[in-house]
């Protein structure tokens, strides 16, 4: 198993939970976003301890191959770790924005597109968040909306609370509300059009720069019923939140012992420890790692069962491919 140094991202918006949720002595200030395991070039996820301490992921693939990612991920996302997995702390809201999907951003860019999940932490009182348009939309309506600054007006608002997931497909325009906290999923892609941004401007009174021409093309216009997931929680298992072509996402959560087999799943697993402190065992190789909150642990592809011993109730999310 792998843990890897957080990466903390300083943001205009970024506020003091990343830290206060790790524990840290000293909380850093204005962390919008914590890159927990990354493969984005010029952030990339180095390992922090044991034998492998140094290497960064990309260094680890070349290393492990196909036994960290599993021999099916290859063939699909080729010798790359194919996910970005961060936690977020909104103190002021995020900007309006979509992804495009994989050929628009291959065509545009060279690169994959992004496909994402939220799931909802922590959440101060009123925190909300906005998914999708509220009605069907057209270019010309999305063009004048931007120009008039009323975009983020047309999206469905949702107030959130602890354990609301949002799924976000490429074209689903979205932003993050002040006071909101979560943990987000994605595809390992940094491309993102930036639509409107409350026309702030940084410490030197420049406004950041929007994508607004890109976006035309990307968005789905379509109004959906309804933009949050609705699960039912198994609290003593585990619940799928997200399942799609590049990930699938559970909720696990167990107040005592539970493991999970992995016999059948030709992946690397993703652990997020969302709340709780417990000793994960890898039961193969009987190694064994002490995981807290805001801890995330990388198992490469080999690993078939882990045991999972928790001294208080605890959640984790649990990634693969």
């Amino acid at each position: 198993m792998f843990i890897f140094n957080d990466i903390l991202k300083t943001t205009i918006w970024g506020g003091d939970k990343i830290g206060r949720f790790k524990g840290y002595d000293n909380v850093p200030l204005h962390i919008g976003e914590s890159w927990e395991i990354s493969a984005v070039e010029g952030s990339e996820s180095v390992v922090a301890e044991g034998p492998d301490r140094g290497l960064t992921i990309t260094q680890l693939v070349d290393k492990y191959g196909e036994k960290l990612l599993g021999k099916s991920v290859i063939e699909r996302f080729g010798k790359r770790f194919p996910l970005l997995v961060k936690f977020i702390d909104a103190n002021a809201d995020l900007s309006v924005q979509v992804h495009p999907n994989d050929s628009q951003a291959m065509a545009r860019h060279g690169k994959y597109g992004k496909t994402e999940m939220w799931y909802v932490m922590e959440s101060d009182d009123k925190a909300s968040l906005k998914v999708g348009f509220k009605k069907d939309m057209t270019k010309d309506e999305y063009l004048e909306s931007v120009e008039q600054s009323t975009i983020a007006e047309k999206l469905v608002t949702y107030n959130v609370k602890k354990g609301d997931v949002f799924f976000l497909p490429p074209g689903r325009i979205h932003t993050i509300g002040a006071g909101t906290f979560l943990a987000e999923i994605q595809q390992s892609s940094d491309i993102t059009y930036r639509i409107y941004d409350y026309d702030r401007v940084d410490k030197d009174g420049n406004r950041r720069q929007l994508h607004t021409d890109l976006a035309v093309d990307v968005i789905d216009y379509k109004a959906q019923e309804n933009y949050r997931t609705v699960y039912d929680v198994d609290e003593q298992g585990a619940t799928i939140l997200a399942k799609c072509k590049y990930f699938t996402t559970n909720l696990v959560s167990t107040d005592s012992y539970i493991e999970r087999d992995y016999e059948d799943i030709d992946s690397f697993v993703i652990i997020m420890c969302m709340k709780g402190d417990v000793v994960i065992t890898d039961a193969d190789t009987l190694e064994q790692k002490a995981v807290k909150q805001g801890d995330t642990v990388l198992f490469p592809a080999t690993t078939k069962r882990i045991e999972i011993n928790a001294a208080e109730l605890s959640d984790f999310l649990e990634v693969t491919v």
